[in-house]
């Protein structure tokens, strides 16, 4: 059993469990992680987790967690590992069931005064037009031939419906829409389970907020993303939701059905794998594609029926504009360093997101010259983050940083500890607006069974991966149950 003592301190921030640890690693682990905090990792299976993949075929430079890092299926909430295409191999368990879970930024150029008087009707308004919950459709049906479009080309197939425009697109990571992705590749059963969840925002840790900017970190960049403090957002969390935890369910299964067949000898099952040059392999990569493409065309209706809301309460001519959308659960190609030599990479993102350094190609030409912004959103009645990337975390976490706050209880502790009737009446003694379906939901994501979010931030921003832009506090809470 790996303990404090096995871990070898880089810095305050950063520790690393030794490719000798274990005669099978193949690389060595990272955390990303105060002193403060460490203990938290060994509550639970973290760090055999992240063992475990180091022992993955074709793994590349190290793996690496976020501090956030928890417990999760096949690879902890929070790991990041890259492989390389020779010998490299894809896993949905070190993806995620929910994929491309994300989030994304609205801005308003309105203050917390202006909107103060009508924030209730506001909240109302959003939670009877975005369809939250378990299972939980929406009025946007799609049919065969659109569901296709849609995991062919994400938000960019809500073009014609005039759900989205050009100038949301070019703020969305990878424009929203991954190009390697195949509909074919996503069972009927996936698909089914999406007809009618586009524009639906899912249970859990899902979320719709309505936020105040409360404190500015750096002006400049702060004004390149038109924020400014007193000014009122619209954070948006959610993901792929049935489609994408099928597309994960059924991958799981067929490459468990080709261990043998492929001489693999597997750790733990939940983090099955298929060499990338399988057909297995390529077909869920495809797949993976597709229902991140949903995702992105999930975020883009909802955010078309926020506009709505507000336009509805506030009037015509009131515009909310995209700062950004970023996605985790994922898997995305890039070009990483890898000893002095740039290779292409299959980086797996579980509960992580990009961090991209000002200049990077691949952030959009309106934000790179200050870097790709990230938004880590805290757990509810907690604060979120916006901020940008580094090189820092370009050269050593493959252009990666934390998603959020991290489990600190499951859902059955929550339960056991918390109680919802005490908990909503703390968040509105807070001037917090709570729209839940259930008192039991409240309590599966209340801020006690998160991490802390300033301790989170503060890690990755001490460890130079990202640097921070802007703090909002929460005005209104949406979820579902």
């Amino acid at each position: 059993m790996l303990t404090k003592q096995d871990l070898i301190k880089i810095t305050d921030y950063l520790w690393e469990i030794p490719k000798s640890f274990r005669k099978d690693m193949r690389v060595p682990a990272r955390i990303y992680i105060s002193e403060e905090m460490l203990d938290q990792v060994f509550k639970d299976k973290t760090c055999e987790q992240l063992v475990n993949v180091t022992t993955l075929p074709g793994v590349t430079k190290y793996v690496v967690a976020m501090p956030e890092a928890h417990e999760g299926y096949g690879q902890c909430i929070g790991g990041i590992f890259a492989s390389s295409p020779e010998e490299g191999v894809i896993s949905p368990g070190a993806t995620g069931y929910d994929i491309n879970c994300g989030c994304r930024l609205l801005v308003s150029n309105f203050s917390l005064e202006e909107i103060q008087p009508h924030l209730v009707n506001l909240a109302n308004q959003i939670q009877r037009d975005v369809p939250s919950g378990v299972g939980r459709g929406g009025e946007i049906k799609l049919s065969i031939s659109d569901m296709d479009k849609v995991l062919k080309l994400g938000a960019e197939a809500l073009i014609e419906k005039g759900f989205t425009s050009l100038q949301d697109l070019e703020k969305i990571e990878a424009s929203g829409s991954l190009k390697e992705a195949d509909p074919s590749a996503v069972s009927f059963k996936a698909k089914k389970r999406g007809f009618d969840q586009l524009g639906t925002l899912g249970s859990g840790n899902h979320f719709l907020e309505i936020q105040k900017v409360e404190r500015v970190y750096s002006p400049e960049i702060a004004q390149v993303f038109n924020l400014k403090e007193g000014q009122i957002t619209f954070m948006i969390h959610t993901g792929s939701r049935g489609l994408g935890h099928q597309v994960c369910t059924d991958y799981v299964r067929i490459m468990n059905s080709k261990i043998s067949e492929w001489k693999i000898n597997l750790l733990d099952r939940e983090l099955a794998y298929a060499p990338l040059n399988t057909f297995e392999g390529k077909n869920y990569f495809a797949a993976m594609c597709a229902a991140a493409n949903f995702a992105w065309a999930n975020r883009q209706a909802i955010t078309y029926l926020v506009r709505n809301a507000w336009k509805r309460i506030l009037g015509k001519g009131k515009e909310l504009t995209l700062l950004y959308d970023v996605a985790h659960n994922i898997v995305k190609i890039e070009f990483h360093e890898i000893n002095e030599k740039k290779i292409r990479l299959w980086v797996h993102r579980k509960g992580a997101t990009r961090a991209f350094p000002a200049g990077y190609p691949e952030v959009p030409e309106i934000y790179r010259r200050v870097g790709q912004p990230i938004l880590i959103p805290g757990s509810m009645g907690t604060a979120s983050y916006v901020l940008v990337g580094t090189e820092e975390a370009l050269k050593n976490a493959f252009g990666s940083t934390c998603h959020g706050s991290g489990r600190r209880l499951s859902r059955k502790g929550a339960k056991r500890e918390i109680s919802g009737t005490e908990l909503k009446r703390e968040l509105e003694a807070k001037g917090i607006i709570i729209r839940c379906a259930s008192l039991s939901g409240l309590i599966e994501e209340a801020p006690q069974a998160y991490k802390n979010i300033d301790q989170v931030v503060g890690v990755v921003s001490q460890a130079n991966l990202v640097q921070k832009v802007a703090r909002l506090v929460p005005l209104v809470v949406i979820k579902g149950e």
